[in-house]
């Protein structure tokens, strides 16, 4: 895939297997909201195809029957903005499947509605605010994680607060120190201008951490982290639970490449 000026993302091959190649290669992309991890790594999509009127078909599941609705109608949405993008598709159908609202959920979405058109009375809160709520705790998620590691590396808490975003993504580090920053600048927008000369860290509010604060600020991160990553753990033992994933699940694209003597797709 290529980008271009307005967004959107230019297909690289016309065949089939191209463009479901292209199609995971976006839901790789969208994040369990709560968990910060990909819904394809987390195994939440078992069905992503295309027709040959080139609309996407898109079916997805989650640990519990119950999950929120709110949740669940977020996490559908972002898939099919994702897709979205690609500028040869022609439509996007999202269907959840075995959950307690999968058929006003699904209605909604092929409606086209917002959560709050779809549940109306029942809608418990902005989609929009959510979504900006569990974006802000990705942030302090990834900038914990790449905190810990600089100072493990031997950066002092005054050496790292005046780093600007261009001079953190210019840092020689190892190729773990690297994927850390990659995955923190993904985020880094989310509570504040982005511009090469801006402190490369600073709070959910936007405000430049200080020197002498850090230690207990990465204490204070931690503590959140650990119980979200409890709450990943019990994710993926409800849904181990609840569905065979004893069975590695292959997207059908990089079975079919297997099947004609292809390499995988990535």
């Amino acid at each position: 895939m290529t980008g271009s000026d307005d967004g959107a993302v230019r297909p690289i091959g016309r065949s089939s297997d191209d463009r479901q190649a292209q199609i995971w290669a976006c839901l790789q992309t969208v994040m369990d909201p709560e968990l910060d991890e990909s819904v394809v790594e987390l195994n939440f999509v078992t069905r992503a195809d295309v027709d040959s009127k080139d609309r996407i078909h898109i079916e997805f599941r989650l640990p519990t029957y119950w999950c929120a609705a709110n949740f669940s109608f977020l996490m559908a949405d972002d898939m099919r903005q994702a897709v979205s993008r690609l500028d040869w598709v022609k439509g996007v159908h999202v269907v959840l499947g075995e959950h307690m609202y999968a058929d006003k959920i699904n209605a909604g979405l092929a409606e086209g509605r917002s959560f709050q058109e779809t549940f109306g009375a029942e809608a418990d809160g902005n989609l929009d605010e959510l979504r900006q709520t569990f974006l802000v705790k990705a942030f302090q998620r990834r900038q914990v994680a790449l905190l810990s590691h600089l100072m493990a590396l031997g950066q002092t808490p005054r050496e790292i607060v005046s780093l600007t975003l261009a001079e953190l993504g210019n840092m020689p580090l190892d190729d773990a120190g690297a994927k850390l920053v990659r995955r923190y600048l993904e985020r880094r927008a989310v509570v504040g201008p982005v511009h090469a000369n801006t402190p490369a860290f600073v709070d959910a509010g936007g405000a430049r951490l200080e020197a002498d604060g850090v230690p207990g600020y990465v204490s204070k991160l931690r503590r959140v982290c650990v119980n979200a990553e409890f709450n990943g753990a019990l994710c993926r033992g409800l849904l181990a639970a609840r569905f065979d994933l004893e069975t590695p699940f292959v997207p059908r694209s990089k079975t079919r490449a297997a099947s004609l003597g292809a390499g995988p797709v990535p």
